[in-house]
């Protein structure tokens, strides 16, 4: 768990440069099996709208890269639990594991209903139960849940 929360506020890091660029702050990477930082990606809702996302950034890139055998052995780590569009992505993409640091629930009792973000109440384990191969997912977690909620203090 340790490494969850130190790779959790990476996924903060990338969030808050995306808030300051003008676009979303969500943010995702995807660690491999040693450890290490593979790909890391911001939303660009800037210029690809409401399928800019994090994660479906980092899993576009996962999936051109590296073959479906090794992805099930990485995990993607996400600031906020992966809207389904995402959730999909990782699956289809074949990331074996999603570690996320705030629900989806709680993004949109801050996002309210603001057209730019109108949040499915659709929680990923939901997605990936309806698959055929088991994605894991670990998150939220309560001792970093206020510092993802603090980076969208005020944008929507």
């Amino acid at each position: 768990m340790c490494d969850d929360l130190k790779y959790l506020r990476e996924t903060i890091k990338i969030a808050q440069e995306c808030r300051d660029s003008g676009n979303h702050p969500f943010g995702a990477i995807l660690v491999g099996p040693q450890g290490d930082i593979l790909l890391r990606a911001g939303n660009s809702y800037s210029y690809e709208k409401g399928v800019g996302h994090a994660e479906l950034n980092v899993a576009r890139a996962a999936s051109r890269k590296y073959q479906p055998e090794y992805l099930e052995k990485c995990t993607l780590y996400t600031s906020v639990e992966p809207c389904c569009m995402c959730a999909g992505a990782c699956y289809w993409a074949g990331i074996g594991t999603v570690v996320y640091g705030m629900t989806e629930k709680r993004l949109a009792v801050l996002t309210g209903d603001n057209e730019e973000n109108l949040t499915l109440n659709l929680p990923c384990e939901t997605v990936f139960a309806a698959g055929q191969r088991k994605v894991e997912t670990r998150g939220p977690f309560a001792e970093i849940e206020e510092e993802v909620a603090e980076g969208h203090s005020g944008f929507w």
